[in-house]
């Protein structure tokens, strides 16, 4: 074979493997996007009188911020001390329109003992900010579209991918998919932010 032929060839087994990636992470039975259950007001108004360092995310509710790796890594440290949850998403992942209203009710519950950051990993900015437009939440995501952040927080390339830190910044478990209830949810942030389980 020419080095052209097996070039071409590797081309279109990586292209197949996207494709299926692709598929296998937009299932039709939790792509439909539920409704929001927590206002970001209302989330705010739960989450007064937190500890400075999460009264300082809760400040920066909903927002993207920029930076990737280098921010995210430097906000994780901030936060040592405190356990924190790390959701990667992406406005086109449809199993990320379906888990964030948990996130949007967990964030708010918990949000004064667990730190929640968002990583809006291979997305742009235009399409992310239409997503939190629909879908607010209490905590900010960092900017990640070449998924380098992702790939130092161990986040693979699974959407969506919730990672949980325990407060000495140690990777406690990664979650890979949707959580299917927010009860699912729940009991993680219980079990592996909060150590009750």
């Amino acid at each position: 074979m020419s080095r052209k032929t097996l070039l071409l060839a590797a081309a279109a087994v990586a292209l197949v493997a996207v494709v299926v990636l692709g598929l296998s992470q937009t299932g039709t039975d939790n792509s439909a996007p539920k409704a929001s259950t927590v206002s970001l007001a209302d989330a705010q108004r739960r989450l007064a009188g937190s500890p400075p360092e999460l009264a300082a995310l809760h400040e920066q509710a909903n927002q993207l911020l920029p930076g990737g790796r280098k921010a995210i890594l430097a906000r994780i440290d901030d936060l040592k001390g405190r356990p924190v949850v790390i959701n990667k998403w992406a406005s086109w992942c449809g199993p990320c329109r379906f888990e964030f209203p948990f996130f949007q009710e967990v964030s708010a519950r918990y949000g004064k003992r667990v730190a929640f950051v968002g990583l809006n990993s291979g997305d742009n900015d235009a399409d992310a900010a239409k997503f939190l437009k629909r879908f607010p939440v209490s905590f900010p995501s960092y900017t990640d579209p070449n998924e380098k952040a992702a790939l130092a927080l161990k986040a693979g390339s699974y959407y969506p991918t919730t990672v949980f830190l325990d407060a000495d910044g140690k990777q406690v478990t990664v979650h890979q998919g949707n959580y299917k209830t927010e009860q699912q949810l729940v009991d993680a942030v219980e079990r592996y932010a909060l150590g009750r389980g």
